[in-house]
């Protein structure tokens, strides 16, 4: 990981957590089972994140959910099954509330925050904890999905990552999981980012990259 952005970013949010909270982001995004979700996923959002702050409200509590949103990532459940994305999003919730010491109205922000990437295209917010969080929300979301507007060489690798980290899925289940996955995002259109400053700067690519991965894909399961 580049060591900067992590550690700047997180002295402006470290007061606002208990003892211990950065020793446990780091046994979850250190695990060498992790390939995507490490702590190079971090430095990728933090990095945009620094750069568009002007389209945030709260830019610390966004700070604070990327840094959390992935605390729990376990791609494997206890029975061999692919544990539930929710599984992992409701954990690294849970964990973020266990060391949070901010207000009680900001915890909950920033849990909301969280566990807005669960359902992700379809979240919404049911509290506005305060002026501006719906737009923040939609930012953060947007930020989350940034990578699908990487250049295709970044967008190839990072799907190659994520194939390591379900190394124990048959590659057909995997490949058609993907493609479930692409055929949804594309089906979205305009709507797969949620602002038009998000729009603007990852959604031509994304879509380009969408598209031709999901050839690939298709070309391979027929081989």
């Amino acid at each position: 990981m580049t060591q900067a952005i992590i550690d700047s970013s997180w002295r402006q949010i470290s007061l606002a957590h208990k003892t211990g909270a950065f020793e446990a982001l780091a046994r979850g995004y250190s695990d060498p089972s992790r390939c995507y979700h490490d702590w190079s996923h971090l430095e990728d959002l933090l990095s945009k994140l620094e750069a568009h702050k002007g389209l945030t409200t709260r830019s610390d509590l966004i700070c604070a959910a990327i840094f959390w949103h992935d605390g729990v990532y376990v791609t494997r459940a206890e029975d061999g099954a692919v544990r539930l994305d929710e599984d992992n999003v409701k954990a690294s919730a849970a964990l973020f509330e266990s060391f949070s010491a901010f207000s009680a109205t900001h915890t909950q922000a920033v849990r909301d925050l969280i566990l807005a990437t669960a359902t992700h295209l379809t979240a919404q917010p049911s509290i506005q904890y305060y002026d501006g969080f719906g737009r923040d929300m939609d930012f953060f979301l947007d930020l989350d999905l940034s990578s699908l507007g990487a250049s295709w060489p970044v967008f190839r690798d990072n799907l190659d990552r994520i194939r390591v980290e379900f190394s124990f899925v048959p590659e057909q289940e995997f490949y058609h999981d993907r493609l479930r996955m692409f055929d949804k995002f594309l089906s979205y259109g305009d709507r797969l980012f949620r602002l038009d400053a998000s729009r603007a700067l990852w959604l031509a690519q994304a879509q380009s990259n969408i598209a031709r991965a999901s050839q690939e894909l298709i070309d391979s399961l027929k081989n």
